[in-house]
């Protein structure tokens, strides 16, 4: 007689159903998914907007832990004011505990540091366009790239002066303006400068002067998928803006070697929630809600783009210009309803 067959290893993934006739695998997908992830790595776009001196890269090198701001790596004789406003950018490829992610920060230096700052979010507003425009050249192209490269701007982290009265007229315009193309997380910067009560005004000063202005920073109201989306969220709007302090210098702490900044009378530590609301930022930006900036970059800010330049594309007369075909706009109205937040 015949040994019996040796039985088969199961799958990977398969040992949680292990003697549960009824159990199929779906679940499994979660780690195709991860799998896939890890081998692409991630993108995520920031760009930083504020006049000069606001500690805009410091607090983008305490963010990442690493020296990822244009300043810090780009090496200038000295520092000037730039007669308009410039639009400069660095990537890097970051990796920690082997997910990858290219991380481009987006400089503004320029903004707000003239007499006159009539206009002066024009540029960054074309700056933003411009990269949704790129996409969608890359997205309607016949023979299209697997993967298209993302340059659009995620997320703007904008710089408020830690004044402790209210927005300036400038910061209202900016604000006004972009929040309707672009994810806007403001910031109070060098939050150390304000007593935790003038700190509190201020920020409650802030909160109102969003509201009767209109003005609709992120996390979006109106884009919360669920009840439990909006109960974390509604959390995080009654924190913002964030009063935020940046340094990428360590000092000895009861032991413990932290990030802060040394004063007469102590250490700031930047990542004590005690002392101020970094820890609050970084998990909004990298721990918790990344990917869902970067939905909404695509599904909304991007689409609403989208869909003006195809308006526009169709009411131009026939003068021989390229133009889409009822196809290709009956293909991207497909491409762009499996892309859309349910």
């Amino acid at each position: 007689m015949s040994a019996p067959p040796h039985p088969q290893p199961p799958a990977k993934g398969a040992s949680h159903g292990a003697g549960d006739f009824s159990y199929v695998g779906i679940d499994a997908i979660l780690e195709q998914m991860r799998r896939k992830a890890m081998k692409q790595g991630f993108e995520l776009n920031i760009m930083i907007v504020g006049q000069s001196g606001l500690g805009k890269s410091t607090l983008m090198n305490t963010l990442f832990k690493s020296k990822v701001s244009r300043k810090s790596v780009v090496s200038t004789p000295e520092e000037r004011i730039p007669k308009t406003i410039e639009i400069k950018s660095i990537s890097h490829d970051i990796e920690e505990k082997g997910v990858r992610m290219k991380l481009t920060v987006i400089d503004t230096p320029g903004f707000g540091d003239h007499i006159n700052n009539e206009n002066c979010w024009q540029p960054i507003m074309k700056f933003i366009n411009d990269q949704y425009e790129q996409y969608l050249q890359e997205e309607i192209n016949i023979n299209r790239k697997k993967r298209i490269p993302d340059s659009r701007v995620h997320c703007c982290m904008y710089f408020i002066p830690p004044t402790g009265h209210c927005l300036r007229p400038l910061d209202v315009e900016f604000m006004s303006r972009l929040s309707k193309v672009v994810n806007i997380v403001p910031v109070i910067a060098k939050a150390d400068t304000l007593t935790l009560e003038e700190r509190d005004f201020f920020k409650q000063t802030i909160r109102e002067g969003l509201r009767a202005n209109g003005i609709d920073v992120y996390p979006q109201e109106e884009f919360d998928e669920d009840a439990d989306d909006r109960m974390i969220n509604d959390k995080i709007r009654e924190m913002i803006p964030f009063a935020v302090v940046g340094s990428d210098q360590e000092y000895q702490v009861n032991g413990k070697r932290l990030l802060g900044r040394k004063t007469k009378w102590g250490t700031i530590e930047v990542e004590n929630i005690a002392h101020c609301e970094f820890a609050y930022l970084r998990d909004l930006l990298i721990r918790t809600h990344m990917q869902n900036i970067k939905d909404i970059t695509s599904s909304i800010h991007y689409e609403v783009y989208r869909v003006r330049r195809l308006n526009e594309t169709n009411a131009q007369p026939n003068d021989g210009m390229p133009r889409y075909s009822n196809i290709q706009m009956c293909t991207d109205q497909l491409f762009k309803s499996s892309r859309s937040i349910s």
